[in-house]
């Protein structure tokens, strides 16, 4: 694995407000609890999730996966204070060999899947449909600024895992994540299917770094029978991972439990403080000016390949939208007939 990244931590937020028991869809929430030096963030997400996803006709196992794929992406880039773009992006050998969530600060969110719908069988796991390959997460900043990058290897396990190993490869911050992604049925709209999800990411932050001190990775090369290095977990910590697998799925994408009542059923015990949402939207960034530096930036020969019928047809992957161009428009240089 590979890192540039600066450090994905929870820092505390301003201002606390009182626990809300309306449900709050399509926000980040912010949490803290002191007693044990925990610092979270709970993602819900309902229109925002259904928009993106429907956009394509995703069979239910690839839109669950990429479900998780934007949680998972809302919960780490919502954690880095910065202006630009948090891209998670999966390259693998499984049916699901592409995986892309852009995140543009602050709150703008698209996706995309590519999938091989010979290869789907139903029963597969989020491991199964990954496979083989790596995981790139990546900050940019924009163009006056360098980007950086963390690559987390994926061989056969899903996107908790995925995340748990970058942070223990490579931020070396104690971290469990949950990720829960389903389908409801809401009464009055002719049972139309509508996509759920929910998250959370808990992190152990004490002031004291040798109480959130891991155990050395293995090496790899260490001879047969060589002990691994192990090292006990923080009391505070134990309970925090012990609270955090309680969570049910169920409970993350309940859009009858607002997220305060979700942290409070966790963490009443100790007390746990809240902070104003962090509000998301589906909303894709492509335009007709941008596709049409794009295409301008092609060499000539390409461009005039991309004319079919008199016309240059380019959809966004993203969010499926179409733009037309004659070929004029499209830069597409015309050739005089010989006399």
């Amino acid at each position: 694995m590979v890192s540039q990244s600066p450090d994905i931590k929870i820092t505390p937020e301003a201002p606390v407000r009182a626990p809300s028991a309306v449900p709050v869809d399509d926000a980040v929430l912010a949490f803290e609890v002191g007693a044990l030096d925990l610092r979270g963030r709970l993602t819900r997400l309902g229109p925002a999730l259904d928009e993106i996803l429907h956009k394509h006709d995703y069979p239910p196992a690839v839109g669950k996966l990429l479900g998780e794929a934007i949680v998972l992406t809302t919960l780490l880039g919502s954690s880095v204070k910065f202006e630009g773009r948090f891209i998670l992006q999966t390259r693998t050998e499984g049916p699901v060999s592409l995986l892309i969530v852009d995140f543009q600060a602050p709150d703008r969110l698209r996706a995309y899947a590519r999938y091989d719908a010979s290869r789907l069988k139903n029963g597969q796991s989020s491991g199964e449909l990954l496979g083989k390959g790596h995981l790139a997460m990546t900050i940019d900043q924009g163009s006056n600024t360098s980007r950086y990058q963390g690559l987390v290897a994926l061989d056969g396990g899903g996107l908790e895992e995925a995340a748990h190993e970058y942070f223990l490869r490579s931020e070396q911050i104690p971290t469990r994540v949950r990720l829960a992604v389903g389908e409801e049925m809401r009464g009055g709209e002719g049972g139309k299917l509508h996509w759920r999800a929910g998250g959370i990411l808990l992190q152990f932050l004490p002031k004291a770094p040798e109480r959130a001190k891991q155990a050395d990775l293995h090496p790899g090369d260490a001879p047969e029978g060589t002990a691994t290095h192990s090292v006990p977990d923080d009391d505070a910590w134990v309970e925090g991972q012990s609270l955090i697998s309680t969570v049910e799925d169920v409970e993350l994408i309940d859009p009858d439990l607002s997220g305060e009542r979700l942290l409070y059923r966790l963490f009443h015990e100790r007390g746990v403080r809240v902070f104003n949402p962090q509000t998301l939207r589906a909303q894709c960034s492509c335009s007709r000016d941008a596709v049409s530096s794009m295409l301008k930036s092609f060499a000539p020969n390409d461009r005039a390949e991309m004319v079919k019928d008199g016309k240059v047809v380019v959809t966004c992957e993203f969010c499926s939208s179409v733009y037309e161009f004659t070929p004029q428009e499209a830069g597409v240089e015309q050739t005089r007939s010989s006399s």
